[in-house]
């Protein structure tokens, strides 16, 4: 009798949520999946707040997970307040506001656990006509038929394939932060819950809505409210300053959130005091741990080379205006196995196809995320067309324009 054909193997570097999510799907079409992660330590309560979108939905779905009441906080609506804490505009959008956390506990579950390998860190990809091994540095190797980066922003992977494929900072950062409500006061209670509320300055743009708590829990009363900042930063000027921590040392265009040094926090806000509703200024003189981002945009002129494609964020970031970074690695992950599977898993054939279907959507939502973020980006240029610029940019920077066009759903 004939041996059974093996599963052909697939090696996911990265173990965040997009390497989760192509990781499940494979493993539920019958490949042999392995995760790898760099992180020597289970990756717990990275990133705040996300929005959904239908691709995360489908992909949740497809997986096996429930999607229900305990994914996330359903919101019925938007709101803008002015400097003085009134209302500057309200406008009716349902949508349902997440946190990493609580996908990534969702995923992982799902996922063998065996199967899902810590200190993992990509050093090198090789392959050949019949396979794809990649070398980590413990000394470790794995050899499949597929390898996916799913290895964020920083990508080993891309970088060995396409290292002209660089982050490009837009001028400014993101604040962030999750506040439990019930450390709110109930006026600032009433306003924000369950709202996507918005606050603008001339130079800043603030947004919040509620998530699920420390705890996973989406009961009232044991939900937090996240909320994302934006701020013009000077890539010269400025930024060093935020990411120098109190022993001197300067870390390279971001810092771990412990670090940040108390006299940064201090002045973030007082400015907050300064510029914000008092709503939004109470929520971040009560966020206990607030940290930043810089923001980048990234984008990549290809996204397989042979046995090797790129997924999610280690293909395409996209300004965080348009709410999706992990709706798109959902995206990203169902188009690869759906391909796979209506090419019978001929990668061949699977992977330029992916490729080049993903690259027109990322394309699109970088174009669409940087028109969002424009006037912001203007602040910190200091050539002769920067006031030109910002005051054609200015119509997305109102409360009417806020409301209708950042994080919402759009077909690209």
């Amino acid at each position: 009798m004939a041996a059974a054909s093996r599963a052909p193997r697939a090696l996911v570097i990265g173990g965040s949520l997009g390497g989760l999510f192509a990781a499940n799907l494979l493993h539920l079409q019958g490949w042999d999946v392995h995760v790898f992660e760099q992180s020597a330590e289970p990756l717990a309560g990275r990133g705040a707040g996300i929005i959904t979108h239908p691709d995360l939905f489908a992909a949740l779905k497809r997986i096996g997970i429930p999607v229900d009441d305990t994914i996330g906080v359903d919101i019925a609506g938007r709101v803008a307040f002015e400097r003085d804490g009134s209302v500057a505009g309200t406008l009716d959008i349902r949508q349902c506001l997440t946190t990493w956390g609580r996908l990534h506990t969702l995923l992982l579950a799902a996922f063998p656990e065996d199967r899902y390998h810590l200190g993992r860190g990509c050093t090198r990809v090789a392959q050949d006509d019949a396979s794809v091994t990649v070398r980590f540095s413990n000394g470790a190797h794995a050899t499949g038929e597929l390898l996916i980066g799913a290895d964020g922003i920083r990508s080993a992977v891309r970088k060995q394939f396409a290292p002209d494929a660089q982050p490009q900072y837009a001028g400014y950062v993101a604040w962030r932060g999750l506040v439990e409500e019930q450390a709110l006061s109930p006026d600032t209670h009433r306003d924000l819950f369950p709202r996507f509320a918005f606050s603008l300055a001339e130079r800043e743009h603030m947004l919040g809505y509620p998530v699920a708590g420390f705890n996973n829990s989406t009961r009232a009363g044991e939900r937090c409210f996240n909320f994302v900042w934006y701020r013009p930063t000077h890539v010269q000027d400025e930024l060093p300053e935020l990411c120098t921590d109190s022993q001197g040392r300067q870390h390279e265009l971001g810092i771990p959130p412990p670090l940040i040094r108390a006299e940064v926090l201090a002045a973030m806000r007082r400015a907050a005091r300064d510029h914000l509703s008092p709503q939004f200024a109470e929520v971040v003189e009560k966020t206990r741990q607030p940290f930043f981002q810089a923001i980048f945009d990234l984008e990549s002129r290809s996204m397989n080379w042979g046995r090797v494609a790129l997924l999610g964020d280690a293909a395409f970031v996209a300004r965080p205006h348009v709410g999706m970074g992990v709706s798109k690695a959902a995206g990203d992950a169902l188009a690869l196995a759906d391909l796979l599977h209506l090419h019978h898993n001929n990668i061949g054939l699977a992977l330029p196809a992916y490729s080049a279907g993903r690259i027109r959507l990322g394309e699109a939502v970088i174009a669409h995320a940087r028109e969002l973020g424009a006037y912001l980006q203007t602040w910190c240029r200091r050539d002769a067309h920067a006031i030109a610029d910002r005051e054609r940019a200015a119509h997305h920077h109102s409360a009417e324009a806020v409301m209708r066009e950042i994080a919402v759903t759009k077909t690209f």
